[in-house]
């Protein structure tokens, strides 16, 4: 009988990544649905098919898996960012990853709707949206925001213009629209682009 050859290094690390990612994107999914609170690790180490005490040796805990699911996110806006000229086109951004990352953007929701402090990432959010704001402020100045509106405000509800198909599903079907189907991300996204352009001075 031939003996079990131990796994190379490479083999290894190819596995520990394949982990992390597949914890990474379940707790995704169970923090969105439930909130950081409500979530629980047991869920999350089954739909990602790995033992749970994986998530303490990778992450050091829930509260650490959550912080990774957030960074996560945060190394890839800035890509999300680059194409995007024009302050609608920014917002049509935004609205695509919401749709194209549906559980992200419920988990952004659940955290506000249950008002939700425990994952203790409230000065790195203060920090990223500083700086979403002095990017509002800046187009501002170039003319893309009519002087008389407040950056601050405005940014609030162009986020909340960029998550509403995931927010208000149902609004969006009461009024004829379907968020689910094929061509509606582009038409909203146009739209959204459109709609951004007349707030401009």
């Amino acid at each position: 009988m031939t003996p079990r050859r131990a796994p190379a290094a490479d083999e290894r690390q190819r596995d520990a990544e394949r982990s992390k990612q597949q914890l990474l994107d379940a707790a995704v999914i169970e923090f969105g649905a439930r909130g950081f609170s409500g979530a629980r690790v047991s869920e999350i180490a089954t739909r990602a098919g790995v033992n749970k005490q994986l998530i303490s040796y990778y992450f050091g805990g829930k509260q650490g898996l959550y912080q990774a699911v957030t960074e996560r996110w945060r190394a890839g806006e800035p890509a999300l960012a680059e194409p995007a000229a024009t302050l609608g086109e920014l917002v049509a951004a935004y609205a695509r990853e919401s749709q194209a990352q549906p559980d992200l953007a419920r988990l952004l929701v659940r955290q506000g709707v249950d008002q939700d402090t425990s994952a203790g990432d409230e000065a790195e959010q203060s920090t990223r949206f500083q700086q979403v704001l002095a990017d509002i402020r800046h187009r501002q100045s170039n003319g893309e925001l009519a002087p008389d509106l407040d950056p601050a405000y405005t940014t609030l509800a162009l986020f909340a213009m960029s998550a509403a198909p995931i927010t208000f599903p149902q609004i969006a079907r009461a009024l004829g629209l379907d968020p689910d189907s094929k061509t509606f991300t582009d038409q909203y996204a146009d739209q959204l682009i459109r709609l951004v352009a007349h707030l401009a001075s």
